[in-house]
């Protein structure tokens, strides 16, 4: 673990750039899912699949944890160190924002479920990155990661319930 400390400006900074890239690919996220609550509704969904309305909050938490850890590790190791962890995190942000476009806008249950299967991977490979530069950063993630395995089991549930729209 590296002891880059930049100064508060540059810190604040950051942080913004952190929450303005990570909100932009949820917000890239979100266009695909315009249509995602009258769509989740018509489906066939597993008993403990969530309510519709619940996605966005947890959707909103999760996001501003993982600004915050990417800012972490920025933060406690500056960018040429962290080269390869922030790398890794915008992957696997780039892969988040493009789960919604498989699944909502274009509804391909198969190519959204092997999707997943790569995004959870790529958390996994973040938070062990994160974890090698800020604990705390990769702990932020484990709830992201948590999550997107719900998710994956979702998706398979929902996928194989819903030939007719899911191809």
């Amino acid at each position: 673990m590296s002891s880059h400390r930049p100064s508060l400006p540059a810190q604040g900074i950051a942080l913004v750039v952190a929450f303005g890239v990570t909100y932009t690919a949820a917000a890239a996220g979100a266009l695909a899912s315009v249509q995602a609550r009258a769509f989740y509704a018509e489906l066939v969904r597993p008993e403990w699949a969530p309510p519709g309305w619940l996605f966005g909050p947890v959707w909103s938490a999760l996001y501003m944890m993982m600004a915050l850890a990417v800012w972490l590790v920025w933060r406690s190791a500056g960018f040429p160190a962290a080269k390869a962890a922030v790398g890794l995190f915008a992957t696997q942000l780039a892969a988040n924002a493009l789960w919604s476009w498989l699944f909502f806008a274009w509804r391909l249950g198969a190519a959204a479920f092997g999707e997943i299967l790569v995004l959870w991977l790529l958390i996994l490979a973040t938070a062990a990155a994160f974890w090698r530069i800020s604990r705390v950063a990769a702990w932020l993630l484990v709830p992201y990661l948590a999550w997107v395995a719900f998710a994956t089991a979702l998706t398979w549930a929902i996928w194989r319930s819903n030939p007719q729209l899911l191809g």
